[in-house]
Formats: structure tokens, C-alpha cells, sequence
């Protein structure tokens, strides 16, 4: 495959580079849930129009990153299913649908995968685990009492992504996550058992809800199921990237 972009994703993507030599696999663009900048936008959407001509052109399978994101998924009544109807609720998670309806109505062969919250090396520090460690290593950790995350360990992200190609899903917008909603309280409780940290806490009201449906991901590559403790098997892997090995 051809990975666009030098990012998280794309760094992981790297193990199954030599595979589906037909794809285009976009990992590059906004990356951030709470990101505003219109020029940000503006610059992905190019990329987005070009990579899709591109596609048409030579015949290719675009693969597109979306968000599975409460911004996606929060609205009051959503599903969390990829075929039903969402409301976005923020720049962010409008911007990537307007992006995902833009691919669809092109006529290019494409794959639209929602993702949830990836968890493993190589994170940014303003993705949610890094932010939130980056906290509690400082003493003190804002919580939006009552929201929920979807963690998954972004090496079944990469194996999600290759038996999705492997299996020839087309024309498919499909959510990859582990469907195991985690409060967010229950997280940094991890967090600080595993670093050996504890922080002050400053509870902020949140109206987060939703959740990720993986019906439709279980239907087409069937075999990926998570257990309910999976997220901490997540984490670890994030915080065992962090230690330099000897």
C-alpha cells in the first residue's frame, strides 16, 4: 500500500506496507478531536480532493481515517452505527463527515474507517492517553465527570485495517474500535496505578454520550471481539512504549 503521511498511524502502518499494493491509505490531516483552524481544514480537504482524483485516475482504493468520536457519535439518539444518521457536534467530527460524503459521491473505490481512541507508540502528545499522563505527571488532571472512551490498541487498528483490505470491504464506511466504553475516571485510575502517580482532581461537567457500535466491523471480519478489561492491555502498551529499552 501507499501510506500518505508520517504521523501515528502512518508510522504503524508501516508493518503492512508491502501488502495491497491497490490502496492508498491517507493518514495525514487533522488529528486532533477539539481541533478549530479552517485553514488546517482547508488544507485536508485539498489533500483529500487530490488524493481522490489520483485514486480515479490510476484506478486505486482510497482508505480514509475518519472519527468515531463522541463528536461523531454524542448526539442525543445516535446509534453509533456507520449507516444511520449522525449529528456532529464539533468542528472536528463535522469537518471529517463532510470528508467522508465528499469520498463517497466521488465515484472513487474507497474504505471510510471511524476510528476511536487509538492507544500505542509513537502518540502525539495532545491525543487524549499522552495529554492525559502529560496531567497527571504535573500533579493536577481535569475530568469530565460521566464521558465515556473507546480505547483501542492502535496494532489491532493495523490488523483491522489489513483483514479489512484482505477481505475486499469496498464502498464501506466502518467503525474500527473495540467497542468497550471506558469511564474516563476509570482510565486515569489506571494511569496512576501503573506510573505510580496521583493527582489532584478538578471535576468539569461534560454532556458526552454515545457510544460505538462494532456490529457491522464483527460482520465483515468476523473474529475481533474485546473483552471488557481489554482497555487496560491498551494503556499498557502505551506506557511500556514510553520506557527506553536496555
Amino acid at each position: 500500500m501507499e501510506i500518505v503521511g508520517r504521523g501515528f498511524i502512518a508510522t504503524n502502518l508501516a508493518t503492512i506496507a508491502g501488502r495491497h499494493p491497490d490502496a492508498v491509505v491517507l493518514a495525514a490531516g487533522v488529528s486532533s478531536a477539539v481541533a478549530t483552524s479552517d485553514a488546517g481544514f482547508r488544507r485536508e480537504r485539498q489533500l483529500v480532493e487530490q488524493t481522490v482524483e489520483r485514486c480515479a485516475r490510476e484506478g486505486r482504493r482510497l482508505v480514509f481515517f475518519s472519527t468515531a468520536s463522541s463528536g461523531m457519535y454524542g448526539a442525543t439518539g445516535c446509534t453509533g452505527r456507520e449507516d444511520d444518521p449522525v449529528t456532529p457536534r464539533n468542528p472536528y467530527a463535522e469537518h471529517k463527515w463532510r470528508l467522508e460524503r465528499l469520498i463517497q459521491r466521488s465515484g472513487t473505490d474507497y474504505l471510510v474507517a471511524r476510528l476511536s481512541h487509538l492507544v500505542g507508540a509513537h502518540q502525539r502528545p495532545h491525543q487524549l492517553i499522552p495529554a492525559l499522563v502529560g496531567q497527571l505527571r504535573t500533579g493536577r488532571i481535569q475530568i469530565r465527570s460521566g464521558t465515556r472512551r473507546d480505547l483501542l490498541e492502535v496494532r489491532d487498528m493495523v490488523r483491522i485495517t489489513n483483514a479489512l483490505l484482505s477481505g475486499g470491504v469496498s464502498r464501506q464506511v466502518v467503525n474500527v474500535a473495540s467497542g468497550v466504553p471506558v469511564p474516563i475516571e476509570v482510565i486515569v485510575d489506571y494511569l496512576e496505578m501503573r506510573l505510580g502517580l496521583f493527582a489532584e482532581r478538578e471535576y468539569l461537567s461534560a454532556s458526552d454520550g454515545g457510544s460505538v457500535s462494532i456490529d457491522k466491523l464483527r460482520r465483515l471480519v468476523p473474529g475481533f471481539h474485546f473483552e471488557a478489561a481489554y482497555y487496560r492491555g491498551a494503556l499498557g502498551a502505551y506506557l511500556n512504549s514510553l520506557t527506553p529499552r536496555t
